[in-house]
């Protein structure tokens, strides 16, 4: 496959994630497919693929900048919602690839709620979340956690989230606990406004077949449970923490 047809690939994607109105994930997409268009042009290339290859990226640039503008409208009147279905053993549903695009430099807080961050795998899921944090948002400072007690291996818990603590200290993190028996919701919000909501919470990837296979550690090829991931943009969230 040429590089041309790589990038009309992104691009189609791109169009057909438009068509779903899961606009934030086909700018994604758009924008990946023209930096490689717009690459390819600087390389000594006839004139008529040239002219062909501007085409397209008109085309595209066009599109992209039409849902920058209607994302932009939406979370300015409050009716930014997109919705991802992700269906029973399907893969490709890393915590990155599903809201990696939200996190960035304007994320200075991170408010997690979820009642079964309790087990081990559950915890270790939200170990992935917070290492994800660390790596994408370079401003953040906290990190709270509102989950359930685990009454069967409570300690093992404590220690967990204290290991975790100790750790995120070294990036300048700060890891709030707290518990609650009434929880029930499940979402992740950032300080910049966006809110995750995921049907099962984190704990939506099913077991590993055994402990040497695809899927162990690379998140996007362990298959999913299904559920329903739903993103809403306030700017609430944002105006509390100024």
């Amino acid at each position: 496959m040429n590089i041309e047809n790589a990038a009309i690939n992104i691009l189609k994607r791109g169009v057909e994630l438009d068509t779903k109105k899961r606009y934030t994930e086909a700018l994604v997409c758009y924008q990946e497919g023209l930096q490689i268009l717009v690459d390819k042009m600087k390389d000594d290339i006839d004139d008529v693929t040239k002219k062909y290859l501007r085409k397209k990226v008109e085309e595209y640039m066009n599109r992209a900048e039409t849902i920058k503008k209607l994302v932009l409208k939406q979370k300015d009147t409050g009716q930014f919602h997109e919705q991802i279905q992700i269906e029973n053993n399907s893969t490709g549903h890393s915590y990155a690839a599903l809201f990696g695009r939200f996190l960035d430099d304007e994320v200075e807080y991170v408010i997690v709620e979820d009642p079964y961050i309790r087990s081990f795998h559950q915890c270790q899921n939200f170990l992935r979340l917070c290492e994800l944090l660390v790596r994408k948002c370079c401003n953040l400072r906290k990190i709270q956690l509102t989950t359930t007690k685990d009454d069967k291996s409570e300690g093992n818990q404590r220690m967990w989230f204290s290991n975790l603590l100790h750790d995120l200290s070294q990036y300048k993190v700060h890891l709030i606990i707290k518990y609650s028996d009434t929880l029930h919701d499940r979402q992740i919000i950032l300080s910049s406004g966006w809110i995750i909501k995921i049907g099962r919470g984190l704990d939506f990837f099913k077991a590993p077949e055994n402990k040497f296979c695809l899927g162990m550690y690379d998140m996007d090829l362990r298959q999913c449970h299904e559920t329903t991931v739903d993103i809403v943009h306030s700017k609430n969230v944002k105006q509390s923490y100024r």
